[in-house]
């Protein structure tokens, strides 16, 4: 059972639908408010997909040449400088959304920490980090959970495992005249050098996200090294005792080619054997088959050792892969959506509701206690983010097809001479995010 950790978050674990049906049922509104909230939530929540939808259309134009799995071709081939403004707009787009999305970036020290350091699956590992022009790892959800491990005959360990709830990264290769001044054959890497590898994984321990590298390079710890090394010297022994004799033959009729009879005796073997080729064969014979049947035994229980290393790394990942390349950017499009809306809606209805005027740090700590009484959740709210969104909203008042407030351009939130929050009433906002979702394109000077 997975664990949260006592550090909050800003992400709001519930459904934007369940938010809004909340605040419905806090009886803070009338019949005919509640329905103009209703109104102003859908209203809102169309106005923040299209703008997403734009931040989409700028990641998918400009991933096209970096996405590993492209079906479609390019009509004119990017330049070098139309290149590096294609792979910026991804990196900025992505990094906006995962930002919206309330993900928190993951140091490149926790990421490093990982590859020195084993946890579930029992690997020594390497990340050449070199192989990469750009790394972005991003997570939300800080939790643990205790597992049993199984030791010496029926003796079990529990063992505590950090666990990062989501996980998302990417990956941008150098070019592929990098691999080549390795001395690399570009067919046999597990990747297409250029382009850009975005992962999206849940429930990885916080010291296996190495493994989430394609690049990644895996050997055995030094405990299954002498698991592996200590029975194969054992039965090498034996072996080498009984292959003993033919050893001193052969060594014998080396000798004797090399004119160094002296030594002959000295091994105690018969001279007219090492003259006589055909024992000297039999036992050249006999001590490689012996030999070559015992290293191929040991050979093949290495290759079985590391496809059973191979097998659980594919099934912790497979069974825990969310997406893959272009596919995440649709999943945090739409989590960024879910986040944006959610906050927003929050500062407005408790706003809205408030018989006092609230700063952003009384609104922010009202909000905050508020979900931890309805829903028994903690979370840290992100106050600054919603309130900037709400200022930014900008519209005129339009009734009867006429512009009122002398036609003037007025934001859903503004600050008084205090640092007091204020929104528009239910009425003027829903107009005026009405009229900024009329007036979402220009052509000719005419909003459509």
């Amino acid at each position: 059972m997975i664990q949260k950790l006592e550090n909050r978050e800003a992400f709001i674990p519930y459904r934007r639908s369940d938010i809004i049906k909340l605040c419905l049922e806090d009886n803070q509104l009338n019949a005919a408010d509640s329905q103009k909230f209703k109104e102003f939530c859908e209203i809102l929540s169309s106005y923040y997909h299209f703008r997403f939808h734009k931040t989409l259309e700028v990641i998918k134009d400009n991933y096209v040449a970096f996405n590993p799995n492209t079906d479609v071709e390019a009509l004119i081939p990017s330049s070098l400088e139309l290149y590096d403004e294609m792979y910026k707009s991804v990196i900025d787009a992505f990094e906006h959304i995962l930002q919206r999305a309330n993900y928190i970036e993951l140091s490149e020290n926790v990421i490093k920490k990982a590859l020195s350091t084993k946890s579930l699956i029992d690997l020594k590992t390497d990340v050449d980090f070199d192989d990469f022009d750009r790394v972005i790892c991003y997570y939300r959800g800080d939790s643990f959970k205790t597992i049993t491990l199984k030791k010496l005959f029926f003796w079990k360990q529990e063992k505590k495992i950090d666990i990062f709830e989501r996980i998302v990264l990417l990956i941008k290769f150098k070019e592929a005249a990098y691999f080549h001044a390795q001395k690399e054959k570009i067919e046999e890497l597990k990747f297409l050098p250029g382009k850009m590898y975005v992962y999206f994984y849940k429930n990885i321990p916080k010291l296996d996200i190495d493994l989430l590298f394609p690049n990644v390079t895996t050997s055995m710890t030094w405990k299954d090294r002498l698991l592996f090394g200590i029975p194969a010297i054992g039965a090498a022994i034996p072996l080498i005792l009984k292959a003993l004799p033919n050893i001193l033959l052969l060594i014998a009729a080396i000798l004797l080619v090399l004119k160094a009879e002296p030594l002959i005796e000295e091994l105690k073997v018969e001279e007219y054997e090492t003259r006589n080729v055909m024992p000297v064969l039999v036992a050249t014979l006999s001590l490689g088959m012996t030999l070559g049947g015992f290293a191929f035994k040991q050979y093949s229980n290495y290759k079985s050792k590391k496809i059973k290393f191979q097998k659980d790394v594919t099934e912790t990942l497979f069974f825990k892969n969310l997406g893959n390349n272009d596919s995440v950017f649709q999943m945090f499009i739409d989590l960024a959506e879910e986040e944006e809306c959610k906050e927003i809606i929050l500062v407005y209805y408790h706003l809205l509701i408030s018989k006092n005027p609230l700063t952003p740090q009384e609104l922010d700590a009202r909000i905050e206690t508020w979900m931890k009484k309805k829903l028994g959740t903690t979370i840290n709210f992100d106050i600054h983010g919603p309130l900037n969104n709400l200022a930014e909203i900008r519209g005129k008042v339009i009734t009867n097809g006429a512009a009122v407030e002398n036609s003037l351009e007025i934001p859903l939130l503004s600050y008084d001479n205090q640092g007091f929050c204020n929104v528009l009433p239910l009425d003027k906002a829903k107009k005026v995010i009405d009229y900024v979702w009329d007036n979402a394109f220009y052509y000719n000077g005419i909003p459509l």
